[in-house]
């Protein structure tokens, strides 16, 4: 498991990072959220040791991260940090050997990764010749070529069309089956949603939301209601307890605020019309990131 502890980081009189304390658990994926400046980046490398803690405690699996476990650890920086002048093989092959890999166990774990990433004739191309997608991916691989414990990704779908992203999910997602554990940041709540089981919320360096996605969403309270008809329903959006209304051609979608109101509004619906349709639904992570966070994000 991954700790912190009341961790906080000052820069000079800015706090970046305020008495954060979270628990991340073992070979499961952990969300992080928030808008730019929430901390997220300065969180994750006080994790790698990158910035000292101004305050507070961060330990791995009981003891505090150091160089010697450097091994068994992986890190996909948002900032491309390749050296653009380097073959592919030559970047990997140095990267490799500074995580105690031998150089004919990560050629062929290259050999295997860029054919799974369908760009094996990438392999002697320099980093600057490829689209920043292929860099992406090219990224993706020098963090996890020495099959890290815990792997850290900020951002790590940026810059990928939506047929990488998703070949870059399933290899995310098939690391964590193998028992990594995984820590990953997103502005697309769809794919933390998707891939995560417990999520954190961070604004302006102290979570707002934190803990398993499915209590969360429970707790919310807050419902998403989605309704059909061939009459006018332009009288729900005052309606007691509806927080949103948005009007469709042939119905409207609602924000409402618990089960109950949902109940009325159907028994309202009643002699009104033909209902092809009344769903109700769990909040979204973008509906709850949105009413946490609000005009704060950027």
């Amino acid at each position: 498991m991954l700790k912190l502890s009341n961790v906080t980081k000052r820069f000079g009189t800015h706090t970046a990072v305020n008495d954060l304390s979270l628990e991340i658990p073992e070979s499961e994926m952990f969300g992080f959220l928030g808008g730019n400046g929430a901390g997220k980046t300065t969180t994750f490398r006080m994790i790698l040791g990158l910035l000292d803690k101004t305050e507070g405690e961060i330990t791995w699996q009981g003891n505090p991260i150091s160089y010697q476990q450097s091994h068994l650890i992986g890190y996909l920086p948002e900032e491309r940090g390749l050296y653009p002048k380097l073959t592919v093989k030559e970047q990997i092959i140095y990267l490799g050997r500074l995580r105690g890999m031998k150089k004919h166990d990560i050629l062929q774990k290259l050999d295997e990764w860029l054919n799974r990433f369908k760009v094996p004739e990438y392999l002697d191309k320099k980093v600057q010749e490829l689209s920043k997608g292929n860099q992406q991916k090219i990224q993706f691989i020098s963090a996890v070529i020495h099959e890290p414990k815990l792997l850290i990704l900020d951002e790590p779908f940026s810059g990928l069309d939506p047929v990488n992203v998703e070949m870059l999910k399933q290899a995310v997602v098939d690391l964590k089956n193998a028992g990594t554990s995984i820590v990953f940041s997103s502005h697309q709540m769809g794919h933390v949603e998707e891939m995560c089981q417990h999520v954190c919320i961070l604004q302006k360096g102290t979570p707002v939301v934190h803990g398993s996605l499915r209590d969360i969403k429970k707790e919310f309270g807050k419902k998403n209601l989605s309704i059909r008809g061939e009459f006018s329903m332009e009288f729900l959006k005052d309606y007691p307890g509806v927080t949103s209304y948005k009007a469709l051609p042939e119905g409207c979608t609602l924000h409402v605020d618990n089960e109950q109101v949902a109940q009325d509004i159907f028994a309202s619906l009643q002699g009104k019309g033909f209902v092809s349709k009344f769903e109700i639904e769990e909040p979204s992570l973008n509906d709850i990131f949105i009413a946490k966070v609000g005009a704060s994000y950027e």
